[in-house]
């Protein structure tokens, strides 16, 4: 696809909403509008200024239809909402090209962010309810259930990230090991027969980090709030290495102020009781178990070891072990699924009696046998995944298990989200946290990222741990030498 743009002020976000609509297309720059359409397909924004308006043009050439929009906008460039009232010009006249070429339109309009809820608290902050909802729906062209579904979350993060403090913080551990990979998965995690031999050091290593890492929060005075030890899959490790990790964070941090302590018991096929009674005597006080779907077949085709038969034997051996606190997954879109099984996992996750459900929508960008080259999205597919998350929101929340946190990633099946749904009072408070950036998270393992938050403010500085185990244990030293960086972070804000 040639992209050709006179003002590159609108290149980023101009990219991201086509690939609403073109998710794997390669975008090549253009040097004029006869160059672009000298091509088979392209699109061209082009923007004309004058004393008191802009001139903007917009077309699309695609699968050999062809779309032009041309609009005056009455504004001067020295205008201080001059660039957001003409990126969202450029943005609705292409989005509406697309449309008409396609046939297709996302219910969450040109919105493409990934934090959707955070966007409209800003606008009901800055105005009113009404007028933020109108916004939504009128100027960014959001359907009303999903701006519904926005308020909603919005409200029950609100309430979560006002128990923050300026010196509060999480701690993220992450164990990049699975027993399989699965074929839609991008995290950096490693099957278990090809790092095995990893793990022993692995385990010795974190421990010491998170040392080190307890030692850098206790000189600065923060407060944890959260503990989340995710990955990978947790449960690939023994018992005793569950019981060295979890007891060294016990040992080491100061747990009088937590509110919540989740591990990912993700796979069923890993739960075993003597791990549950690890994870609980170490002071976890939830933890997931999640089989992504309850149909044994879609668990073949998605690379799964497990059946539905396990995920109900783990259920029910986390609740003998004590835990009255359990998230479970499913996604929307698997490979094989249809919404009639999809429904029926719903209604099976259901009986379970879940604390918390989190409802991802396949991101395309993670299956190998999904991210192919393709011309336009599939609105056959996204159509299917639609009718798949309205059916999760409706019949979950007739069974009080309600959104509180939601967010989107790129290229998912249908351009839809991810949405966290709990009963009251079993909300994921981390998954809130980590998502809004509400606070400083500090990060142990292979590919863990801590996020320092300013106290009190909105800056965010990142430090990053080597991504692979083996480089995690090969260049341990460095990785330390880098955790220096959270007290010369904190110097600025008068912490030592």
């Amino acid at each position: 696809m040639v992209l050709y743009l006179n003002d590159h002020r609108f290149m980023y976000e101009l990219e991201k909403l086509s690939r609403l609509f073109l998710p794997f297309e390669k975008f090549v720059g253009a040097e004029s509008t006869e160059d672009a359409r000298n091509s088979q397909v392209y699109i061209i924004a082009e923007l004309t200024y004058g004393d008191d308006e802009v001139g903007i043009l917009t077309e699309l050439k695609l699968d050999g239809k062809h779309e032009k929009r041309e609009k005056i906008v009455a504004i001067k460039r020295d205008d201080p909402d001059e660039f957001t009232v003409c990126e969202r010009t450029v943005a609705l006249m292409l989005f509406d090209c697309f449309k008409t070429v396609t046939g297709y339109s996302t219910p969450w309009g040109i919105l493409t962010g990934v934090r959707p809820a955070k966007l409209l608290g800003k606008l009901v902050n800055s105005s009113s309810e009404t007028e933020a909802l109108e916004y939504f729906e009128n100027a960014l062209l959001v359907s009303k259930e999903k701006t519904k579904l926005c308020l909603e979350c919005n409200r029950s993060e609100r309430s979560i990230i006002s128990r923050s403090r300026p010196d509060s913080f999480s701690l993220y551990v992450s164990i990049p090991f699975c027993p399989s990979r699965c074929n839609y998965c991008s995290f950096v995690s490693h099957s278990v027969e090809q790092a095995k031999k990893l793990i022993p050091r692995y385990v010795e290593l974190l421990c010491r980090e998170i040392k080190e890492t307890a030692y850098i929060s206790k000189r600065l005075g923060l407060r944890l709030q959260t503990v989340y030890i995710g990955g990978g899959t947790p449960t690939t490790l023994s018992a005793e290495q569950l019981n060295e990790i979890m007891g060294t964070i016990k040992e080491n941090f100061d747990l009088s102020y937590l509110d919540e302590y989740t591990v990912e018991a993700g796979r069923p096929d890993t739960v075993t009781e003597d791990k549950l009674l690890a994870i609980k005597q170490g002071g976890a006080t939830r933890i997931s178990i999640n089989p992504q779907t309850m149909n044994d077949e879609v668990l073949k085709n998605i690379g799964r070891r497990h059946t539905v038969s396990e995920t109900v034997e783990a259920f029910d051996l986390a609740r003998k072990c004590g835990f009255d606190n359990i998230n479970t997954d499913l996604i929307a879109g698997l490979s094989g699924d249809t919404l009639e099984s999809f429904c029926n996992s719903v209604d099976e996750i259901i009986k379970l009696q879940p604390e918390n459900v989190t409802v991802h929508t396949l991101s395309m960008k993670r299956a190998s046998n999904l991210n192919k080259s393709c011309t336009v999205f599939d609105s056959e597919e996204g159509k299917i995944a639609e009718s798949m998350v309205a059916y999760a929101y409706q019949k979950l929340s007739d069974a009080g298990i309600t959104p509180y946190y939601m967010y989107r990633q790129s290229k998912t099946v249908g351009n839809l989200e991810n949405v966290g749904y709990a009963k009251p009072g079993f909300e994921g408070l981390y998954n809130v946290y980590i998502m809004d950036e509400t606070h400083t998270i500090l990060a142990c393992g292979a590919s863990a990222v801590t996020k320092l938050r300013e106290p009190g403010g909105p800056y965010i500085e990142r430090i990053f741990n080597f991504k692979y185990p083996y480089e995690y244990i090969e260049r341990f030293d460095l990785l330390l030498e880098r955790k220096s960086g959270i007290f010369e972070f904190y110097e600025q804000y008068g912490l030592k």
